[in-house]
């Protein structure tokens, strides 16, 4: 069966390419829209091993945009029922769980293991922060996603260096944090450069580590954590040479 579901992956990538994959760790944080995208098309692309973590549950809110929300999954583990969908996919993939919100020395205990990528799909200010500077500070590659709330346009979504996205509030407040905290190391990230919509933003404190909660349309958290999971296929794909789009930025791609 490996050979089989492999075989469309294989004649793009290589035997190499496969193997390279099958032997890649990738520690996937946050599970919402963006997140549980990227995992899925990570195990699909054949990574052989995940750490997969969010401590939220299902919500009825979460059906217009995430993978892992249904009826049937509402009220349960994000991280547990990725986990079930995953092994779906893949049942020989090795797949940790972290169903807990993670912060303070457990957070950097976790970050900071050895992973051939760290994806961060993070939706809030300071646990984002912490997590990349944490996960950099570690030696770990990170790919990260801006926010994509308020935003219908795909044509201007992108990847791309950190330091120079434009037009997104949440990494103007990122910087500004880093350069205090004198992190000045760069990293790919996956961001829009269309105006978020002003009225799509609404206040809220009911929410963990949430002051505000802004309108997302279905596919626009799909596209960005599809494009984050090729981010993180091109690095761990990086030591196949002669294949050079591998190294080409995914900019202007759509």
């Amino acid at each position: 069966m490996e050979a089989e579901w492999q075989a469309r992956t294989e004649l793009l990538v290589g035997a190499e390419g496969v193997t390279l994959l099958r032997e890649a760790h990738v520690l996937v944080v946050g599970l919402g829209g963006v997140g549980a995208m990227a995992a899925e098309v990570l195990a699909r692309a054949g990574v052989g091993s995940m750490t997969i973590a969010d401590g939220d549950r299902v919500q009825p809110t979460n059906l217009n945009r995430q993978l892992v929300a249904l009826y049937s999954t509402l009220g349960r583990s994000k991280a547990e029922a990725m986990a079930q969908r995953l092994l779906d996919i893949n049942p020989e993939l090795k797949v940790r769980v972290v169903g807990e919100f993670l912060k303070g020395q457990p957070l950097v205990d976790l970050v900071r293991e050895p992973y051939s990528v760290v994806v961060d799909a993070i939706d809030t200010l300071s646990p984002k922060v912490f997590l990349i500077v944490e996960a950099v500070g570690a030696g770990n590659r990170v790919v990260s996603a801006m926010g994509c709330g308020g935003k219908l346009d795909v044509s201007q979504v992108q990847t791309g260096s950190f330091w120079s996205v434009r037009n997104c509030r949440l990494a103007s407040t990122m910087r500004k944090r880093m350069r205090h905290l004198g992190f000045k190391a760069d990293f790919r990230a996956v961001y829009s450069t269309e105006l978020s919509k002003a009225e799509s933003v609404v206040h809220c404190e009911e929410e963990q580590n949430r002051k505000s909660r802004v309108g997302v349309i279905a596919y626009m958290p799909l596209l960005f954590g599809t494009l984050l999971a090729a981010e993180a296929v091109r690095i761990v794909l990086g030591e196949v040479k002669e294949k050079e789009f591998y190294h080409k930025p995914l900019v202007g791609v759509l």
